[in-house]
C-alpha cells in the first residue's frame, strides 16, 4: 500500500465496503458521541467520515486529536446505517473504521477555524493565509481560477494562437500606472523596471512574424488598491494579433470569453448578443465606461425642457456653454420615500440633492408632484414623462453642468436606483464594447492638449485625422465591460512612425524624447511592421464575477492587504546594509 494514502477523501463509495484503506489529510471536524468518535478528515478533493469507538487499537491516540491536525489512517471500509446517509457528499454513503492512525503534523493553538463560515479580521486572514486557504470557499475559489485559465489556454490554442513568454526584468514603459523599479549591480545607478504590461514586447512579436501570440501574463504596476484591483500585480490573458482590423479582434475574443463564462457560470444566462457602444454615449446613457447593462434605466438629456423653465437652477446653468440636464428614470419608484433616499445619496455624494419627479394616480388622472413639477409647468413635465416613457408609479431623477463633472454621481445613483427598484437582473452576465475612445483631452485651465486615452492606438482615419481638430480625433480603442466591471481592453495599434511622431507632436512630445522612450518600438516599425492588434482580459477580475466576490483579494492565492503589504512574509522590508552596498545604494530615513 502506498505510503500515505490508497484513496483520496473523495474516492470512496458504497462499492468499496469491506476494503482496507489508508486515506491522508486534515481533522476537519471531531464529534464525541458517548465514547465514540466521529472525525471528518479533510483533502483537497473531498471529505469522509471516519469513526473510532474503544475497540479500535488506535483509540487512545484518536482521542488526543484536534482541529487541524494531519494525518495517515488506515481503516475498513463500512456502510452507513440509511437513517445516518449524507446525500450532500459523494462519500455520504460510507464511513471508515480507523484501525491504525500517524499523526503527519500536529497543529498548535488554531488563530482562525478552517470548520465553519466565521468572520475574520482581513488582517489576521492574510497573516494565516495558508489556513485561510484551507477554507471550503477559498479552496472552491482557487480550483476555479485554476480551472478556468487551463479552460482559456486550451481555447486559445484552439484559435490556433500559440503561447510565448516576455521578459519580467525590462525597462520603464508608461502604461497609466507607477513602475516598480529593481536596482542593476551590474550598472550602478540604473534600474530596471517589472512590467506593467508586455504591451511592447507583444508589439515586437507582430513585427517578428509570429501572426498570432496569447499568454497568461503577470503584470506588475504599483498602484493604490481598490476592491476590484490588487496593489502590486495581477494576471492578465494577453493576446495579439497580425493583419486585422477591430472586428476581428472581437470576433476572437468573445467565443472565448462567453465560453469561459458559460463553462464556469454556475448557469447563470450569459448574453451571446454583445452591442457596441461608443464611449461619448455610454457617458451619457450610463454615465460609466464600463456600464452594467443587466439594469435597464438608460439616462437621457432632458435640457430643452429647463430652458427658460421656473426652475431658475437649470435654467440659468443651462445659460453657460457645455452643460446639460440629465434625466435618470425610475420605473416603480415613483413614491415620496423612495426619492428622498436617493436625495439623501446625492448628499452622500457631495451633492445638495437631486432633483426629481415622480408620477401618481389622484383617481381623476395622473399627477406629478415634486419640487421640479411645481416650477416648470404641466406642460414641460408631461413633456418629459413622454420622452422618458414614464407612467403612474415611476420617477425621474435629474442632475445638471458640465458633464464630466456630475456623469459619475450619475452612473452610481443609476446603479443604486437599478438595484433598489430591483431591476438590476442579478442572474445573468451582460457583456458589452464601448468603442470610440477620443484620443485626445484639452485642460480647461491651461488649455494644453494631451492624451486622454492609449496614445499607442491608431488613430481613425490615420494621418488625415489628426490634420484636424485633435478633440475629434478617436482612435481605433476598446473595452470589455460586463456587470459593471472592466474585462478587457485592447487596441488596433499604431504601427506606423510617421503617424506615431505626429499624434505624440499633438500632444507636445517631440521627436527625439519619443525615440527616447520608446526607442525599440519605434525603430523595429521601420523594418516591415504589419498592421496588428489586440487586447488583454484580467484573470483575476473574470474569476471575481465568476465567483461572485466583491472583493479581488478572494480569488488571489496571496494577495497583499490594502497598503499593499505582505503580512505573511513581512513584505516589504528593508534590506541588509550588504546588499544596498552591492547595489551602490543608500536609503535616506523619511522624517
Amino acid at each position: 500500500m502506498h505510503a500515505y494514502r490508497s484513496q483520496t477523501c473523495a474516492d470512496l463509495t458504497k462499492a468499496n465496503v469491506g476494503e482496507t484503506v489508508r486515506l491522508s489529510g486534515w481533522v476537519h471536524r471531531i464529534r464525541d458521541h458517548g465514547g465514540v468518535l466521529f472525525i471528518d478528515l479533510r483533502d483537497t478533493y473531498g471529505m469522509t467520515q471516519l469513526i473510532c469507538d474503544p475497540d479500535s487499537p488506535a483509540f487512545a491516540a484518536v482521542e488526543k486529536l484536534r482541529s487541524e491536525w494531519c494525518v495517515r489512517i488506515d481503516g475498513e471500509v463500512k456502510a452507513r446505517d440509511a437513517s445516518l446517509v449524507n446525500p450532500k457528499l459523494p462519500t455520504g454513503e460510507i464511513e471508515v473504521f480507523v484501525r491504525d492512525m500517524e499523526v503527519l503534523g500536529s497543529a498548535a493553538e488554531l488563530p482562525l477555524m478552517v470548520f465553519g463560515d466565521q468572520e475574520y479580521p482581513e488582517e489576521t486572514r492574510l497573516r494565516y493565509r495558508y489556513l485561510d486557504l484551507r477554507r471550503e470557499k477559498m479552496q472552491a475559489n482557487m480550483h476555479l481560477r485554476s480551472d478556468m485559465v487551463s479552460s482559456i489556454r486550451r481555447r486559445m490554442w484552439d484559435k490556433g494562437f500559440r503561447e510565448y513568454q516576455t521578459p519580467i526584468i525590462t525597462a520603464s514603459s508608461p502604461e497609466g500606472a507607477r513602475d516598480f523599479l529593481v536596482p542593476s549591480r551590474l550598472h550602478p545607478g540604473k534600474f530596471y523596471a517589472l512590467p506593467q504590461a508586455p504591451q511592447q514586447f507583444k508589439q515586437l512579436i507582430m513585427v517578428s512574424g509570429f501572426d498570432k501570440y496569447f499568454q497568461i501574463a503577470p503584470c506588475f504596476r504599483d498602484e493604490d488598491p481598490r476592491a476590484d484591483r490588487s496593489p502590486t500585480d495581477f494576471y492578465q490573458l494577453d493576446l495579439e494579433m497580425s493583419f486585422v482590423e477591430q472586428q476581428d479582434v472581437f470576433d476572437t475574443i468573445q467565443p472565448v470569453m462567453q465560453g469561459v463564462f458559460e463553462e464556469f457560470g454556475g448557469g447563470k444566462k450569459v448574453d451571446s448578443e454583445w452591442p457596441q457602444i461608443s464611449y461619448r454615449d455610454a457617458a451619457k446613457w450610463y454615465g460609466s465606461d464600463k456600464p452594467d447593462l443587466r439594469n435597464p434605466i438608460k439616462m437621457q438629456d432632458t435640457s430643452e425642457h429647463f430652458k427658460g423653465s421656473g426652475f431658475a437652477i437649470f435654467a440659468k446653468l443651462l445659460e453657460q456653454d457645455g452643460t446639460e440636464i440629465r434625466a435618470i428614470p425610475a420605473p416603480t419608484g415613483g413614491s415620496r420615500k423612495f426619492c428622498d433616499r436617493m436625495n439623501a445619496f446625492a448628499q452622500k455624494e457631495g451633492l445638495p440633492g437631486m432633483g426629481y419627479i415622480f408620477w401618481r394616480d389622484q383617481g381623476e388622472g395622473m399627477e406629478a408632484a415634486g419640487p421640479l413639477a411645481k416650477n416648470i409647468g404641466p406642460e414641460r413635465t408631461e413633456a418629459i414623462r413622454q420622452q422618458l416613457g414614464l407612467g403612474v408609479g415611476d420617477a425621474a431623477f435629474f442632475l445638471g453642468g458640465k458633464p464630466k463633472a456630475f456623469e459619475a454621481v450619475a452612473g452610481r445613483a443609476r446603479n443604486v436606483i437599478g438595484e433598489e427598484l430591483g431591476l438590476t437582473d442579478k442572474d445573468r452576465f451582460a457583456f458589452c464594447w464601448i468603442v470610440d475612445f477620443p484620443i485626445y483631452e484639452k485642460d480647461d485651465e491651461s488649455g494644453k492638449i494631451d492624451f486622454e486615452h492609449n496614445p499607442f492606438s491608431m488613430p481613425q482615419g490615420g494621418m488625415d485625422a489628426l490634420n484636424g481638430d485633435p478633440l475629434e480625433v478617436l482612435g481605433y480603442q476598446y473595452d470589455l465591460a460586463c456587470n459593471g466591471y472592466e474585462l478587457v481592453s485592447g487596441a488596433i495599434r499604431n504601427h506606423k512612425p510617421e503617424i506615431m511622431f505626429k499624434a505624440f507632436e499633438i500632444a507636445g512630445y517631440g521627436k527625439d524624447e519619443v525615440e527616447k522612450r520608446f526607442g525599440g518600438m519605434v525603430n523595429a516599425f521601420q523594418y516591415g511592421a504589419p498592421p496588428h492588434g489586440g487586447c488583454a482580459a484580467g484573470i483575476d477580475r473574470m474569476v471575481m464575477l465568476l465567483a461572485e466576490e466583491q472583493n479581488i483579494r478572494e480569488v488571489i492565492m496571496f494577495p497583499m492587504n490594502q497598503r499593499a503589504e505582505d503580512l505573511m512574509m513581512n513584505a516589504p522590508s528593508e534590506p541588509m546594509s550588504e546588499q544596498l552596498m552591492e547595489l551602490n545604494l543608500r536609503v535616506i530615513p523619511q522624517d
